[in-house]
């Protein structure tokens, strides 16, 4: 096997392992390494040769977190449409990150300061306390594009938006874990009533 697929190789069991700690994670918080390394479909000793420890592997969770979060602001397209479309591909999106959904609001839970920065604080990154993209230039100025085509109220700020948006997906990963409704009728509720809260009231 030649070094580039000894890596490529190495590359897909450590992607593997992360992916399996994610579910596991979001099911169970004491989930232990021998059961994801089960999940996973290696040998403890294998996933101990990508980390060392419990610290190490929540610590590239977290790192994977921040990738995805980011990676849902690109597809979202939030420099497209009316401000209040973007918006929405940006729910829709973070919607999709499933399990991982469930990890970011444990995370957000056992924070001081849960809630989006105010118009005069500044925005928290991807090493902050809230998760990546929160109140990014680039969600603020869709805010402001949506205000001004008309699909926003305009007297709704982008960080209380922001909020609103979050407040929207702890609801739709609370019902969708207790299966009782299907995965894209949740999904469809969610993008409903939160159209309704762009729009403010008619």
């Amino acid at each position: 096997m030649s070094d580039q697929q000894q890596s490529a190789t190495r590359a897909r069991t450590r992607q593997a392992i992360i992916d399996a700690a994610i579910g596991l994670l979001a099911q169970d918080r004491a989930a232990t390494l021998g059961e994801i390394a089960t999940a996973a479909g290696v040998g403890r000793t294998t996933l101990h040769r990508y980390f060392a420890d419990r610290a190490e592997l929540i610590a590239a969770i977290d790192a994977e977190g921040e990738l995805r979060l980011e990676q849902a602001i690109t597809r979202a397209r939030l420099d497209q449409g009316t401000g209040a479309e973007a918006l929405l591909r940006l729910c829709q999106e973070y919607f999709e990150l499933g399990d991982l959904l469930s990890l970011v609001f444990d995370e957000l839970q056992g924070t001081a300061e849960v809630p989006c920065p105010g118009p005069d604080e500044p925005a928290t990154g991807a090493g902050g306390s809230e998760p990546a993209g929160q109140c990014t230039p680039a969600l603020e100025a869709a805010v402001r594009r949506g205000q001004h085509d008309g699909s926003i109220d305009p007297g709704l700020p982008a960080y209380w938006l922001e909020s609103i948006l979050w407040a929207h997906l702890y609801t739709a990963w609370s019902v969708t874990t207790q299966g009782n409704l299907a995965r894209y009728e949740v999904l469809r509720l969610t993008l409903r009533t939160f159209e309704g809260a762009l729009a403010g009231p008619r």
